[in-house]
């Protein structure tokens, strides 16, 4: 489904996808770009069955638990 807004926490692993928002408070939204969530940028989900979701972003692989993966919301691009 192209070019719908979903949380990142939802995306099969392969599914590129890019930032649009991210709802959360102050601290969480620091921390998050931090690790190179930032509006517009580009992502591939790398795993995504139980526990933590593996994202590629920015050259990085980052760990995120599902509450946070809630979070953000991604398009998603192609998977």
């Amino acid at each position: 489904e192209l070019n719908k807004i979903v949380p990142l926490a939802f995306l099969p692993p392969g599914t590129r996808a890019i930032v649009r928002v991210i709802r959360g408070g102050r601290g969480l939204i620091r921390r998050l770009s931090e690790l190179g969530f930032t509006p517009n940028s580009e992502l591939t989900v790398v795993h995504s069955s139980t526990g933590p979701i593996l994202v590629s972003i920015k050259g990085s692989r980052v760990g995120l638990g599902r509450g946070v993966a809630m979070k953000i919301f991604v398009e998603v691009i192609a998977s």
